[in-house]
């Protein structure tokens, strides 16, 4: 629910994940993924080995209470920073 009382709003946006611990980090990131998998589009993942972490860009088109709750348990995965952007 929203503040008008409404059910909470569809969005598309882009959630960009970046693990900078990727062997104790990213089992954790790609389970909550899976289950979080009915809004994610399309996703891409690059290890970038010259700064030593993994970037994960995610298309997502979900509710605003969904997305959230994926980005904040993302979020408090040690080694993890999350940042999303939402239309």
């Amino acid at each position: 629910m929203n503040e008008s009382g409404g059910q909470s709003q569809r969005r598309v946006g882009v959630v960009a994940i970046v693990i900078q611990d990727r062997e104790h980090a990213a089992p954790k990131v790609n389970q909550l993924l899976s289950e979080y998998g009915d809004i994610v589009v399309g996703r891409m993942g690059i290890p970038y080995r010259d700064r030593g972490v993994s970037v994960i860009a995610l298309i997502v088109d979900g509710d605003t209470d969904v997305l959230g709750a994926l980005t904040g348990k993302l979020g408090g995965i040690p080694g993890v920073r999350v940042r999303s952007a939402l239309t």
